[in-house]
């Protein structure tokens, strides 16, 4: 019989749904035009590229014309942070507010930008990685041109509120950019409920193809571009359009925007399923991040005397894929900025493990991880040095 397989890491990409894929076939093959070129193949594609405009920007509650497409979350992170704060040094003010568990897009930017001058101003979080809206308030200035707080943390699943945070920056006269890429097609968002000026999105995060997203910018504010040559995307972005990934990123945004409340309420109680699980089965296990105000489908532990690597490996022997934290693997031995950032111990912190869940996953992958998991914790720690039972 073959072995059980839960991919369970949702949350770092997802599996392309096949309603996306029927529906990018197409331009592969015969609709095939450059989205730019006048005759009507190009035009086709133009509509389809159009089409798929509309689609993302009624998730956010947005105008097409808002929307602009780009190869993923990554490049509207970058644009979002160096497109504005480039287009308003001339005027003086150089300060940019954000936390200090944002994804490595807006700390590695933050730190560039640094190097040419500007100034950055990284608030901390809670235990459960909740910004303090006292303090951003108090670290508003005259100098501040923009704020960048994520809509929802990529690890440990928390919700920050949003809300209330574009308000704060919208009455103090500052720009809002919010990194939505795990958030956008999860949750409800509405940019102009929630007084967003910048929001980043992908599409692999939602079950579309990777290699594409968009930027959400507010009508009539201008940022310096990221990217020049041929003027597409109105001159916000050039480079011939990715036609396929663009119907891909949008059928992918309208399944979730008509399914997002039936879909959240499934992944929500397997997600309860998992966690209550683990938590009762497994001696010394904690989860991290907010116990309510989090992502569907994220379950994100630390386990006492457990090496974050290990536990990946075994469980992948086992059939279960998931994430950690520890950043072994890429020569670093620090474990993960965001949770040293919740205030976890360092060694305490190199035994994480997340595992989230999505569309495609059923009570029975629940299940195989709630009986695998265990036994792998358990093995790890019979031949750790520091577990005492």
């Amino acid at each position: 019989m073959d072995k059980k397989f839960v991919y369970a890491d949702n949350a770092a990409t997802t599996q392309v749904d096949p309603r996306v894929i029927d529906k990018m076939l197409p331009h592969f093959s015969e609709g095939y035009g450059n989205a730019s070129s006048l005759y009507g193949l190009g035009q086709r594609a133009h509509e389809a590229v159009e089409e798929a405009r509309k689609k993302v920007a009624a998730v956010i509650n947005a105008e097409p014309k808002e929307i602009f497409f780009t190869s993923g979350g990554t490049e509207s992170d970058n644009y979002a942070l160096r497109g504005m704060m480039h287009s308003r040094r001339a005027g003086g003010r150089k300060h940019l507010i954000t936390t200090t568990i944002e994804h490595p897009a807006i700390l590695q930017t933050c730190k560039a930008l640094e190097k040419e001058g500007f100034r950055v101003t990284r608030l901390p979080v809670d235990q459960h990685g909740l910004v303090d809206l006292k303090q951003l308030e108090e670290a508003i200035c005259e100098d501040t041109v923009l704020v960048s707080i994520m809509a929802a943390n990529n690890e440990i699943g928390t919700i920050e509120p949003i809300a209330e945070i574009g308000k704060l920056c919208h009455d103090k006269g500052v720009y809002f950019h919010t990194d939505a890429v795990q958030a956008f097609g999860h949750i409800p968002l509405d940019v102009k409920a929630m007084n967003i000026d910048m929001l980043s999105l992908s599409g692999h995060k939602i079950n579309g193809p990777k290699g594409v997203g968009a930027i959400y910018i507010r009508s009539g504010l201008l940022l310096e571009p990221f990217i020049t040559g041929g003027g597409q995307e109105k001159g916000r972005r050039s480079g011939t359009e990715n036609v396929p990934g663009i119907v891909g990123l949008g059928e992918a945004a309208y399944l979730k925007m008509t399914e997002m409340e039936e879909e959240s309420t499934r992944v929500r109680a397997l997600q309860r399923r998992l966690i209550d699980g683990v938590l009762a089965t497994i001696p010394q296990a904690t989860l991290t991040g907010h116990p309510t105000q989090r992502l569907p489908g994220n379950c994100s532990f630390v386990f006492a005397a457990i090496e974050g690597e290990s536990l990946l490996l075994f469980l992948d022997h086992m059939g279960v894929c998931g994430s950690t934290g520890s950043a072994c693997s890429t020569g670093s031995l620090d474990p993960s900025h965001v949770l040293m950032g919740i205030g976890l111990a360092h060694e305490v912190a190199h035994g994480s493990l997340r595992l989230s869940l999505g569309r495609f996953n059923t009570e029975e992958d629940v299940d195989h991880i709630l009986e695998v998991l265990p036994q792998v914790v358990a093995r790890l720690r019979s031949m750790s040095p520091v577990w005492k039972d």
